[in-house]
């Protein structure tokens, strides 16, 4: 769907890439506990709600130990970007399905990212009048009851990121992309890493034409070598991100042909199986397109899909 964004993934780029800095700034005793020199990203698990019939997929999955002790624990980082009224009892069965295949100490963490201030429980309980059967616990991170000017002078990467999801007032959003620019040239990251903080922050905090000329205000009032710099920056990723815009516009006329081909062929498609192939990258797009005559029914398109 266009304007869609994709939260979980963003959220999942940035913490596999500065893992150690998300949990340094956020969760010091968790940070001085484990040993970061054993990290493991471990592959996303797929749960069943057979109740709802609903399939949800573990954010990230972090295996490593602890300082001084044998074993490994996992680590189980979940984003939420929206309310979800039941979202603790869904953490303990994420929860109960990873301990039944692992069999280890396993810590929950959660980031709610959404846009609205609210008081998340970091528990799920059951008991009876007569006992307790069940206190399930997990740390949280409310990324909204965070103030962005607490940040503004760390070296964090993950807390220049973050920036564009803490508490600010719609008057300060230029002030807090210039602070952001601030952050990228005093922490000399690497183009690659420069450039995943910058789409990150862009995708949650997008500044107007008329804002964007307030920011080049500010940044003329700053010194010279460091608006130079920011300017640099600013370049770097908006070139990068017209190249980008340029080959998903290329991958959907391709995939736009390719549906009306389809679709005068078999006079119709199914919308799942249209859903499919708006999905699908550009050499499978190029796949299909070559063997489309051979394709005699729809089944044969399923088959290739699979």
């Amino acid at each position: 769907m266009k304007g869609h964004i994709d939260h979980d993934r963003l959220f999942k780029e940035l913490l596999e890439t500065f893992f150690g800095e998300f949990v340094e700034l956020f969760f010091p005793r968790v940070y001085e506990a484990i040993d970061l020199e054993h990290i493991k990203f471990l592959q996303q698990e797929m749960f069943t709600d057979v109740t709802r019939g609903e399939k949800h997929r573990v954010d990230i999955l972090v295996g490593t130990r602890l300082k001084g002790e044998p074993g490994i624990v996992l680590l189980h980082v979940e984003n939420q970007a929206s309310v979800e009224k039941e979202f603790a009892e869904r953490m303990f069965i994420y929860f109960s399905r990873l301990y039944q295949k692992h069999r280890c100490r396993i810590l929950p963490i959660v980031v709610f990212s959404y846009s609205q201030k609210r008081d998340e429980p970091d528990y799920f309980k059951l008991e009876f009048p007569f006992i307790p059967v069940l206190d399930f616990k997990f740390l949280t991170l409310e990324l909204k009851k965070h103030k962005w000017r607490n940040y503004i002078k760390s070296n964090n990467p993950v807390a220049a990121a973050l920036l564009s999801k803490m508490d600010y007032q719609k008057k300060e959003r230029v002030q807090v992309k210039l602070e952001f620019l601030r952050m990228l040239v005093r922490m000399e990251l690497d183009p690659a890493r420069m450039t995943l903080l910058a789409g990150f922050f862009e995708t949650y905090l997008r500044l107007s034409d008329m804002e964007e000329k307030q920011l080049e205000e500010e940044v003329g009032k700053i010194d010279k070598k460091e608006a130079t710099r920011m300017m640099e920056i600013t370049t770097s990723w908006q070139e990068k991100g017209r190249i980008e815009g340029r080959k998903e516009g290329m991958v959907e006329g391709q995939t736009n042909i390719l549906l009306r081909q389809l679709k005068k062929k078999f006079n119709n498609i199914p919308f799942e199986m249209e859903k499919q192939l708006r999905a699908l990258p550009a050499e499978k797009l190029q796949e299909l397109a070559e063997a489309i005559f051979e394709l005699e029914t729809l089944d044969d398109v399923k088959n290739y899909l699979k």
